[in-house]
């Protein structure tokens, strides 16, 4: 099995080392690009100025509240994107409001988890994230 190729949208220097740590507890090869604001991200995907050399991410864990573009405005570009819109996105972040959670789905997401408070908890649930879109699901193939 090939690693895959994760790309973490993600400001919070804690989370993302939760994350990472979740990440590297499991026994599946995967590779992480972590990028912490929402114009990074664009311009990673569409393989812009430092990121010409860049491979497509398999998969893509976004947070909502990023700075200079916020998540929302990521997918929104990710799924209108016919060569990126097959990969999945998962919503992982601190609002659990309506609004977010409704906006994320019209957008496309393919899940929205609101990130838990206590460590313990966060920790298990990146763990059911990989447990299930690295282990259960088929992700997309893509030419790179």
């Amino acid at each position: 099995m090939d690693p895959v190729h994760i790309l973490l949208v993600e400001d919070n220097e804690g989370d993302i080392m939760l994350i990472e740590e979740a990440f590297d507890e499991a026994k599946l090869l995967n590779r992480m690009t972590i990028l912490k604001d929402g114009e990074k991200a664009i311009r990673f995907l569409k393989n812009e100025e430092e990121f010409t050399e860049e491979d497509q991410p398999d998969l893509i864990i976004l947070d909502v509240n990023l700075p200079r573009r916020n998540g929302h405005e990521v997918l929104e570009f990710i799924k209108k994107e016919s060569d990126l819109s097959v990969i999945p996105v998962i919503m992982l972040t601190t609002s659990s409001s309506d609004d977010d959670i409704t906006k994320s789905y019209k957008n496309h997401a393919n899940c929205y988890i609101t990130k838990p408070v206590e460590v313990e908890d966060f920790l298990a649930a990146v763990l059911k994230i990989e447990d299930f879109w690295l282990s259960l699901v088929e992700l997309p193939t893509h030419a790179d």
